[in-house]
């Protein structure tokens, strides 16, 4: 048990806390730099297959998962419960500390490290009332009357210094929790969306191309909201002139509900479109080459798929065509595409693009026939499995022109759409977590701008009336921080204080550094 007493108040420490606020931060850092399995699993098996047993070793310690592994959930949680440990008995002490009364006066006020000393013609009575006027409203101040019928004041400030303090680690536990909450009840959906009618969708599972809900979500615990993008009547991307992006923007039509009458509304980067306490974001952009294919039966067929950039600097794009024969399998058409925005000629008949802007686009073919099933394991609607079918040719077509081959097929580049990636997302806490942040902000700044003060006032006769100054005030100051110039400061409230008084005379001021000025109170 006495073991276990050691433990808790080692891990209820502050310094404990900041610690593990470190190691959090720290532990964050694989996230951003490695690729993560839940964002991209592609680009992470890639990433392993291309670092062999580095590779492995790092997924095996959960680095491309960081944020779901055991060890950040580990450092999350004694983060957590050492917040709530620590914060439990200072907030208990800060309350008491507010509702106490200032200390009374030290006996020896000249030992405080700042002090000093005038006389008034007013009583001790009459001058504590003119030094708390004085004093302000920002002093906290309580009059006693000593034995010796000295009159104190005991003046303190500053109070809000350790309120602010604790409101920054009490909404930073908070900012902790509503994390943990919005991780449970969020939800992402991501969809490639071309320009042009009739490609919208709902707010529905099965209409996105990629789903990542929280926990809950995933048990059907949080419904989304009914709202559908109808459409992205038109997207616009702005370069500078040496290809550097500028905006982006997509203007769609939506309905907030399947009956609600259609709106319009503007997409740009960071600032989504609010539907219903979800957030439509625009995340990335490319283009969707589009085709007429005559296959060998005869029969044209038009396509436009999606193509993804592979430089994004120039957004050079690979892509897919699929179409499958009316009767026999082995008559399937697939396309292999590249499409370049700006072309050059790498050599050899390859092609590249110098800019993301389009200009004399090309779009460079392989043509294979065959059986698109290939090997019968899912495939992506971006790749193209020929190992069951066999090439019939290449070409690299400008807009317009036309490639024939083989057994009769033809492929014509009829021209090309943008497209946008929208992402869907939805978490209650968000709002929340809004203003935990702000009052982080607040707590900081109060933490930092304020200091605590205190000082003393002893209103005495003086022990001779006969140079007609009855009354001596001594003044004592200290600071509780050692955070600014509280000499410069205690000077000022010095000269304020002793010109409250009536034909108040300023003889002498003490500075004095004490090691322990607490004790200047005992005898």
């Amino acid at each position: 048990m006495r073991y276990m007493r050691i433990v808790w108040r080692r891990l209820t420490a502050m310094r404990t806390a900041l610690i593990l606020l470190f190691l959090l931060a720290v532990a964050a850092v694989p996230g951003s730099l490695l690729p993560q399995r839940p964002l991209n699993p592609d680009k992470t098996n890639s990433y392993i297959a291309a670092h062999g047993g580095w590779g492995r070793i790092l997924d095996a310690i959960g680095m491309f998962d960081v944020f779901g592994s055991v060890w950040f959930a580990a450092i999350y949680l004694l983060l957590f419960i050492s917040l709530v440990g620590c914060l439990i008995p200072r907030i208990r002490v800060h309350a008491r500390a507010v509702v106490r009364k200032p200390l009374p006066a030290p006996r020896h006020l000249d030992r405080l490290p700042e002090g000093g000393r005038f006389e008034t013609s007013d009583g001790p009575a009459d001058y504590a009332a003119a030094a708390r006027s004085a004093l302000g409203r920002r002093w906290r101040v309580v009059q006693r009357t000593e034995n010796s019928g000295a009159v104190t004041l005991s003046a303190e400030k500053g109070y809000s210094r350790e309120t602010g303090n604790l409101i920054f680690h009490i909404a930073l536990l908070a900012s902790l929790l509503l994390i943990a909450v919005g991780r449970l009840y969020n939800y992402q959906g991501s969809r490639v969306v071309l320009q042009g009618a009739n490609n919208g969708f709902c707010n529905t599972v099965s209409q996105y191309d990629a789903w990542k809900p929280g926990r809950f979500a995933a048990e059907g615990k949080v419904a989304p909201a009914p709202f559908c993008i109808d459409e992205m009547s038109k997207f616009t991307a702005d370069y500078t002139a040496q290809g550097e992006p500028r905006t982006f923007r997509a203007d769609v039509v939506y309905r907030a509900n399947v009956n609600a009458a259609p709106k319009k509304a503007t997409i740009t980067v960071n600032h989504p479109l609010r539907l219903e306490g979800d957030r439509v974001y625009l995340i990335n952009h490319g283009f969707a080459p589009e085709v007429t294919i005559r296959m060998p039966d005869g029969s044209v067929r038009h396509d436009v798929q999606a193509f993804i950039p592979t430089d994004a600097a120039t957004l050079l794009s690979e892509g897919a065509f699929k179409q499958p024969g009316k009767t026999d399998a082995r008559q399937d058409v697939g396309i292999e595409g590249l499409f370049a925005p700006t072309a050059v000629d790498a050599g050899n008949g390859l092609i590249t693009s110098v800019s993301p802007r389009v200009s004399d686009p090309v779009l460079s073919l392989n043509v294979y026939l065959g059986d698109l099933d290939g090997s019968g394991a899912p495939q992506s609607v971006y790749s193209l499995d020929h190992s069951r079918m066999k090439r019939i040719g290449r070409a690299n077509l400008v807009v317009g022109q036309t490639a024939k081959l083989p057994d009769g097929v033809t492929v014509r580049f009829d021209g090309w759409v943008p497209w946008a990636g929208l992402q869907v997302s939805h978490d209650p806490a968000q709002g929340y977590l809004l203003f935990a942040a702000g009052a982080m902000v607040l707590g900081l700044l109060g933490s930092l701008g304020v200091r605590r003060r205190r000082v003393w006032l002893r209103i005495a006769p003086a022990a001779s009336a006969e140079d007609g100054s009855p009354t001596v005030v001594t003044v004592g100051g200290l600071a509780r921080s050692d955070s600014g110039n509280f000499t410069t400061e205690f000077a000022e409230l010095l000269s304020r204080l002793s010109a409250a008084g009536t034909q108040a005379a300023y003889r002498s001021t003490l500075h004095i550094t004490m090691d322990d000025p607490i004790g200047a109170g005992k005898d």
